[in-house]
């Protein structure tokens, strides 16, 4: 798949809209199962939840600005490479639950491998979240890990976001003594 020209080298700031927006305003439609691409009026109840301003999104007549836009046709272009490029290359739970299973035996981890949110018995680790710590632990070097961070974190300037950091494998480890 061909990345979309309209957002390659866009700029850190337009990054940092799209996290934090994404994860105040969920990524999933609830009760649907598709992802949300959210309105101009959905993305203002976000910025002033947060306290940042908005202006740059869309004026005080409520006219969306270019940036503001930029980021409504990329929440559009999202849903719709998930829904028909991605979803279908998804792994089923039997299919994570294997591979979970595979690299638990090889790599025989100390890390936590937390939960899913299911009871009774639905209840099984979060392969997801597992499979992913047990390879960080793996190439951690020894390195302390936070293995379950709650947010994203995100910089401000003047009330605007600039940076909004994802959970990745370097963020995760504290670097600082």
């Amino acid at each position: 798949m061909r990345p979309d020209s309209r957002f390659l080298n866009l700029p850190k700031d337009f990054w940092a809209h799209v996290r934090l927006i994404s994860q105040e305003a969920g990524y999933t439609v609830r009760g649907e199962g598709r992802i949300k691409a959210p309105s101009a009026d959905e993305i203002e109840r976000v910025m002033n939840k947060l306290s940042l301003s908005s202006d740059h999104i869309s004026s005080a007549d409520q006219e969306v600005t270019a940036f503001g836009n930029l980021l409504l046709k990329y929440f559009d272009y999202r849903a719709d490479v998930l829904h028909g490029c991605v979803e279908s290359l998804l792994m089923n739970a039997e299919d994570a639950n294997g591979l979970f299973q595979k690299l638990r035996k090889q790599l025989k981890p100390k890390c936590p491998i937390p939960m899913n949110k299911q009871k009774g018995r639905k209840r099984t680790p979060a392969f997801f979240t597992g499979i992913i710590n047990m390879l960080i632990e793996s190439n951690a070097d020894g390195l302390a890990c936070d293995y379950d961070p709650r947010k994203l974190t995100t910089v401000t300037q003047r009330g605007v976001p600039v940076r909004t950091l994802a959970k990745d494998f370097f963020q995760n480890f504290l670097f600082f003594s």
